[in-house]
Formats: C-alpha cells, sequence, structure tokens
C-alpha cells in the first residue's frame, strides 16, 4: 500500500511520555493567540490504534469497513488503511480518496442507497463491485451502468425504540427481497449477501436477533434463484464503548455462530464509524462576541424559571458552528459539553449561558442551555469527543474557515504498531518527535491538514 497523497500537507507529532494531549491543547492556543485565533482540532491517532485493537480482541473475525463520510481527516484514513480496515464509501469523491491511499477495490464497498448513475460508472470502472441496494428502481439503474456489481441487499430493521421515521427510510422488507431477486435474476446482476443497520441510539439488542434471522431467510431465498451468497453487512451504530461492543458481541456471536457458521463461508462484515475516531478528537473554538440576554429567552420552553433576577445571562459567539464542526446538531442532539480552557476558581459564580456559531443565523445554536463562569471575547472553549462527523466536507457559509488539524501519538501507540508489523515506512514519514517540553512556532511540522 502506498502512502497518502505525496503532496499532502499532513504530519504527525510523535509524543514522549512527558508530553499529552492537554500540553498539546495548550501550546497550539498559545500559538493560535498570537498568529489569529481560528479554531482547531487536536487529533490523537493512537486512540484509532487502541480501537482497532479492541475490535480485534472482541469481535473478530467480523471484517470492519470504515465509513468515510464519518471522518474523512487524512490522517484517520492513512493510519486505517495501515490498520487494514476496509472502506464504505458512499460517493465518487470518498472511493478516490481512499483509492489513492492504495487501498484495493476488494476492500472498498458502495454504500450510497441512492446513487447517481455517473457515480455507479466510476465504480465499474474502478473495479469497485459490492454495492448497497434496496428497491427495484435503483437495481435497474445498477444493471445499466455496472454489469459485474455484486449486490447487497438493505433489509429494514425493525427497531421500535429507535427513530421510526429514519428506520423506515432505507432498507427493504422480506417479501420485497423475492421481487429483488426476481428482478435481479431477469437483468443479469449478482446478489452476493444481505446488509442490515441497527441505530447507536438503539437501546435494545434485541433488534440484532431479529436482523440476523431476516438474513437468513434472505439468504435461504436466494438459494431459490440460484444466487450464492457470501457476504453479511451488519452495518454501524457502534458508538466507542467497550461495554456497548460487548454486549452486541455477546448477542449477535451464538446467532451468527448458528446461522452463519464458518464452514458456511460467509464473510461477515461491519460498518464501525463513530467507534473509531468519536473520542479521537478534541475541537478548541475561541469566542468571537458577547451579549448579555434576558433568561426567559435563554430557557428551553416548559423550564421553570428558578434563579437571581439579578445575575447576569450570557450569549457567547464562537468561530465554528452548524455550518462547520458542528454540522451534526442540525439533525441530532450534541453529546459533549464545552469545558473552559482557562484555569478559573471552584468557588467562582457559574451562570446560565448559550453558545452560538458565527454564522448569526437562527439554526446556528452549538448549546441551548448551560452553566458556565462568566467569559470574555478571546477566550477558549474545548469539545471532546468530536470525531465523528464533524471533518468532513463543509459549508463556505459566511466565510466559514475550516479549522486547523493537528495529529499526534504517544511513543506507546507507536510501539504498538511497529510491533504489530502494521508501521509502513511510508506512513513513518509522517511522523516527527515532540518533546515533553512542547514548543509550537509556526516554523515546526506539528501541522496542519487544511
Amino acid at each position: 500500500m502506498k502512502g497518502f497523497l505525496e503532496d499532502a500537507n499532513y504530519s504527525i507529532g510523535l509524543l514522549d511520555e512527558g508530553a499529552t494531549l492537554a500540553d498539546v491543547i495548550d501550546n497550539c492556543i498559545y500559538e493560535h493567540t498570537h498568529t489569529g485565533k481560528r479554531a482547531f482540532y487536536v487529533g490523537d491517532l493512537g486512540k484509532l490504534v487502541k480501537k482497532n485493537i479492541q475490535w480485534q480482541n472482541v469481535m473478530a473475525p467480523i471484517k470492519p469497513f470504515y465509513p468515510v463520510r464519518c471522518n474523512s481527516a487524512p490522517g484517520v484514513l492513512e493510519i486505517l488503511g495501515t490498520l487494514g480496515v476496509g472502506f464504505a464509501c458512499s460517493s465518487k469523491s470518498e472511493m478516490a480518496l481512499v483509492q489513492d491511499l492504495g487501498v484495493s477495490p476488494e476492500n472498498i464497498i458502495y454504500t450510497n442507497p441512492c446513487k447517481q448513475a455517473s457515480q455507479i460508472k466510476y465504480a465499474a470502472k474502478a473495479g469497485i463491485n459490492i454495492m448497497i441496494c434496496d428497491n427495484d428502481i435503483e437495481l435497474k439503474k445498477i444493471a445499466r451502468n455496472h454489469p459485474n456489481a455484486k449486490l447487497l441487499l438493505h433489509i429494514a430493521t425493525e427497531d421500535i425504540t429507535a427513530d421510526e421515521e429514519m428506520n423506515m427510510k432505507f432498507g427493504t422488507t422480506l417479501k420485497n427481497c423475492r421481487h429483488l431477486m426476481e428482478c435481479a435474476k431477469e437483468l443479469g446482476v449478482q446478489i452476493v449477501g444481505v446488509k442490515f443497520h441497527v441505530s447507536g441510539s438503539c437501546k435494545e439488542l434485541q433488534t440484532y436477533i431479529h436482523a440476523i434471522s431476516d438474513a437468513r431467510c434472505v439468504f435461504d431465498m436466494a438459494e431459490e434463484f440460484g444466487f450464492k451468497m457470501n457476504m453479511l453487512d451488519i452495518g454501524g451504530g457502534f458508538t466507542g464503548s467497550e461495554l456497548q461492543l460487548e454486549e452486541v458481541n455477546h448477542v449477535i456471536r451464538p446467532l451468527l455462530d448458528v446461522y452463519f457458521p464458518k464452514e458456511s463461508g460467509v464473510d461477515v462484515i461491519a460498518e464501525p464509524g463513530c467507534y473509531y475516531v468519536s473520542s479521537a478528537f478534541t475541537l478548541a473554538v475561541n469566542i468571537i462576541a458577547k451579549k448579555t440576554v434576558e433568561y426567559d429567552k435563554l430557557l428551553p420552553s416548559g423550564v421553570e424559571q428558578t434563579r437571581n433576577d439579578d445575575e447576569p445571562v450570557f450569549t457567547y459567539y464562537i468561530n465554528d458552528g452548524v455550518y462547520g464542526s458542528f454540522a451534526s446538531k442540525l439533525s441530532e442532539k450534541l453529546n459533549t459539553i464545552p469545558e473552559v480552557h482557562k484555569k478559573y476558581k471552584d468557588d467562582e459564580p457559574l451562570f446560565a449561558s448559550s453558545l452560538w456559531g458565527p454564522s448569526c443565523d437562527e439554526l446556528d445554536q452549538i448549546v441551548e442551555n448551560c452553566l458556565l463562569p462568566e467569559l470574555s471575547v478571546g477566550d477558549w472553549l474545548i469539545f471532546d469527543n468530536m470525531g465523528s462527523g464533524t471533518l468532513g466536507e463543509q459549508s463556505t457559509f459566511n466565510d466559514y474557515q475550516r479549522p486547523l488539524i493537528y495529529y499526534m501519538m504517544s511513543f506507546s501507540d507507536w510501539d504498538e504498531m511497529q510491533d504489530a508489523g502494521i508501521a509502513s515506512d511510508t506512513l513513518m514519514k509522517n511522523f516527527f518527535f515532540v518533546p515533553s517540553c512542547i514548543q509550537l512556532s509556526q516554523e515546526d511540522r506539528f501541522s496542519t491538514a487544511a
């Protein structure tokens, strides 16, 4: 496998035992305070290595295919590619991105349920054959543009605890699978497996039991039509918690052993996204404006007012928002709370506060209500667990400037990669040593992927 794009402005700081993530953030903030207060990420790529080891210990032999849309930062793709992880791509640009890593077409699946004909043709030309399908119109489109396609039928799951609208949006029924197989047979399209997806918000693991049982029914159905099925994709929904991973494995392992034993020749794969990257990235943002507001306008509807009328209430505007790193806030709740970077006393008063992005748009609210000490323009806030759904292609709304990315890894994590024999020479060229007394400057190679 070749290295990442040779002209990419991309490097990884290799930290000795005396240097920590907090040291890196402190020094980056110091540097940005003097050169222009731009939002930035610090990505601990060693956490990707740890997550992969955890996956292999708990979920093997299920092979992970990382959804590129979750976080397409160069350092992430480079490390995961080196670890031997496959990639689930939803667009031509994502397919091209991982191809530039030297990833073989067999390790790429095209997962967009609503594919453009031009992008299907691109996949065909690139030799990327495995793709998802859940309706006959999509099936006919694939047949016209990719004669060598190998389809995974995407079946819907019966998750009564998750978002029902999203649950019904994609995936077909068991009854319709028979119709799709009849169409595929008539069109000469190969069907090689089944995919399902269980949302990470699903609390009822019984959903996996139903989904795997349904998948087995589809496999049996396929035998009647003469299709040779050899792949089961159990989707994503892995939160990153080791406990959740073990709970899912505890439920699915007995079923896989019964329905899809090793001797069946069926390869089981999954699409863990935020599992790998969520905890690996920390975002630092700067306060660019501040004002005092009426308390009743800050409170969510239905919340009783309990504060003293004399206490100030603050609204802060930061240099990143929903048209940038907080894009997922438009469709889901923010799962991280801000941490104030500057030191303040334990007994310092806290005030009701809200956080907004720089666009001045009514949708650009980051945190509706939280308690913070009084802050000033120029202060910094830190958001943990910001690696998922935050570093893809972002809007240029209001001249939005994308945050810089600083990559790091500890010596111990680097040693683990070397011990496992997965630290390639091309990847090693991206590393440089950062001493425990970190002094960053503009000339340092501890640089960015903008």
